[in-house]
């Protein structure tokens, strides 16, 4: 039996209506496995963050500074709807990643966010040294952990200063892995340290890395510290995770301990990560934090080597691209852009 077209009309309405409704309830109530990432808040590590100095120096004399030197974040937006999701990307503003990549299946939101604070506490840590370093202020080579049953396990302990690794003298990390990786599993290495303030030496029989049985391992987890007693160093960032922010805070320092600004008072942005060597790294969401630094009137941003060819494929009107490979050429960068000189741009 057909329908009369005064209820074929009806029973499309319905159907349009159920069709409707329910397109409504998944877009706006069932969460898509996405985050939207977007520019984040920038803190200036030559200011203060909710009234505490974000780079806080004391025991020792600080020079003024001006001008800004900020780090950049990009923002994660999680829990969305389907709606909510189209509409951060059609905005231009905002881009879409899965979920798993920031928010791993085996690991919780709380595991997140606990290791990515702890990347910050390791990425300040190489501020510090790296810092340091730069400046020739005292430093020494501490170990910070040494693996139960390893092969150092007898032979070295928590807080030894380790002073040369099979007649190496060593001041690093990755000189002390350089000097390990060197020698093969089952080698007998002589190892200078300090414990105490006496000074001796140890032998430890390689082992096996774990990843690669043709390369000795050690066993231990070294970091380069202040060795001035009077000179304290501590950062308040906030709720701020992961490594991004070591350079900038790196800066920071160096521009409170050293004479001059290395501002010059311009409005300067950042990002990368850095090692005690003060080798600067590639980070994520370069083209979010580049549009975050011009939001907050940057006029300049020092971008990693490796993340230059991103950062242009979308730079800001008005924000100059410093391309940094080095501490050292963070630092000749903006001397040369205080003195009206060209830098290396990406």
């Amino acid at each position: 039996m057909s329908l009369q077209p005064g209820h074929r009309r009806l029973a499309t309405v319905a159907v349009t209506a159920v069709v409707f409704v329910a397109l409504l309830f998944i877009g706006t109530s069932v969460q898509v496995p996405f985050v939207a990432l977007g520019p984040g808040p920038t803190v200036n590590t030559l200011g203060e963050l909710d009234d505490k100095p974000v780079v806080d120096i004391t025991g020792v004399p600080t020079d003024p500074t001006t001008g800004n030197l900020n780090l950049t974040t990009v923002s994660v937006t999680d829990g969305m709807s389907l709606f909510q999701a189209l509409g951060m990307w059609m905005s231009g503003t905002y881009s879409l990643e899965p979920r798993d990549r920031l928010f791993p299946p085996d690991q919780s939101p709380d595991e997140v966010r606990e290791q990515n604070q702890q990347e910050m506490t390791g990425s300040e840590d190489s501020a510090t040294a790296a810092a340091l370093r730069y400046l020739d202020r005292p430093t020494k080579l501490v170990l910070t952990s040494v693996a139960d049953g390893g092969p150092a396990a007898a032979e070295l302990e928590v807080g030894d200063q380790v002073l040369a690794v099979d007649g190496q003298a060593v001041s690093t990390t990755a000189q002390i892995q350089e000097a390990v990786m060197s020698r093969a599993p089952g080698d007998s290495v002589p190892i200078a340290i300090d414990r105490g303030g006496q000074r001796q030496s140890v032998t430890v029989t390689l082992a096996a890395r774990p990843d690669d049985p043709e390369v000795g391992y050690l066993g231990v987890t070294p970091e380069v510290v202040n060795a001035d007693p009077a000179l304290k160093i501590s950062y308040n960032v906030g709720d701020i995770g992961g490594p991004s922010a070591g350079m900038m805070l790196t800066l920071a320092v160096i521009d409170r301990l050293s004479p001059g600004e290395l501002t010059h008072g311009d409005f300067i942005a950042g990002t990368g990560t850095i090692t005690e060597d003060g080798v600067v790294g590639p980070i994520g969401g370069i083209t979010h934090k580049t549009r975050a630094a011009r939001d907050a009137g940057a006029s300049v941003f020092l971008v990693p080597e490796r993340n230059c060819a991103e950062a242009v494929s979308d730079a800001p009107d008005g924000l100059t691209l410093v391309k940094v490979a080095n501490l050292d050429g963070a630092v000749d960068a903006l001397d040369a852009i205080g003195a009206g000189r060209s830098a290396p741009h990406c």
